[in-house]
């Protein structure tokens, strides 16, 4: 399992779609850079590489963690798929490569766009537990749609002197709920990336960001400095290079939050791992 799995029992979907209300787009951007591939889930895990990497080139300060396509390589070893595992070991230790030359020079490169393509497959591996046996085959039209998601990032809207946590995770809360990582912090604000076409804030995506704050209400936040606090959760639209973010305060009520976060705690902790 792992948080969206959980988030769609019927029960905690329900609890969820009662207790908060979902804001509001209140503007309608344009579509900068539409698909030029159907890979979407591809092309939309390899973004979230590519942007962390840009992040971390704009904020030198951000913490980064292991990247979850590293997961796949104890999976394959474990599973004894060592021609996989050797084929995977091959390209992360590349993407590491390729990653760090982006740091010295900030040129993005098409070596880096397929190490980010591959890391995205390894992470789907990982992920759902099913063998992509083309690890290697990386389609033109996917390197296309990256350079053109890329090329409509706005460095002022991720540049910040405040803390920076890229693909943060939630101490033991992440635990159990069978695994949960976002995509980014950045300041007060818990951010996640949507690189899909339609410009609207999906009820599951919502419930999705609510899920990640009432992790860190539970358990914090890794490697998050003393004190810090989330008040903002938003969504970056990466096709539209438009970051909607909202106040916490706007969609949850202080004065019932504290029971909804007891009942999240027994329905997914049964087990009192989170209990002090």
């Amino acid at each position: 399992m792992s948080l969206l799995t959980f988030l769609q029992q019927p029960d905690v979907r329900d609890r969820f779609n009662q207790t908060f209300q979902k804001p509001k787009l209140t503007q309608t951007p344009p579509l900068l850079a539409p698909p030029l591939t159907k890979s979407y889930a591809l092309v939309g895990r390899a973004f979230d590489y590519l942007l962390r990497f840009q992040i971390k080139a704009f904020n030198p300060h951000a913490i980064e963690r292991g990247w979850v396509a590293q997961n796949a390589l104890h999976f394959l070893q474990t599973n004894s798929m060592m021609r996989l595992y050797e084929q995977a070991y091959l390209f992360v230790t590349e993407a590491k490569e390729h990653y760090a030359d982006f740091l010295k020079t900030q040129q993005v490169t098409d070596t880096l766009i397929v190490s980010a393509l591959r890391l995205a497959k390894l992470e789907a591996i990982y992920r759902s537990k099913k063998i992509d046996p083309n690890l290697d085959q990386i389609l033109d039209e996917d390197i296309a749609d990256l350079k053109a998601l890329l090329a409509i990032v706005k460095p002022q809207l991720f540049t910040s002197p405040e803390p920076i946590l890229l693909n943060p995770t939630f101490d033991l809360a992440s635990l159990v709920v069978g695994g949960a990582d976002a995509d980014l912090v950045f300041g007060d604000a818990l951010i996640d990336i949507k690189t899909v076409k339609e410009f609207s804030l999906e009820r599951r995506d919502f419930n999705q960001l609510i899920g990640y704050y009432v992790l860190v209400k539970l358990a914090g936040i890794d490697n998050a400095p003393p004190g810090h606090e989330i008040k903002r959760l938003g969504i970056y639209f990466s096709r539209y290079a438009y970051l909607f973010v909202f106040n916490v305060l706007d969609v949850i009520d202080p004065q019932t939050f504290p029971s909804f976060l007891d009942w999240f705690k027994r329905r997914c902790d049964p087990s009192g791992l989170l209990d002090p």
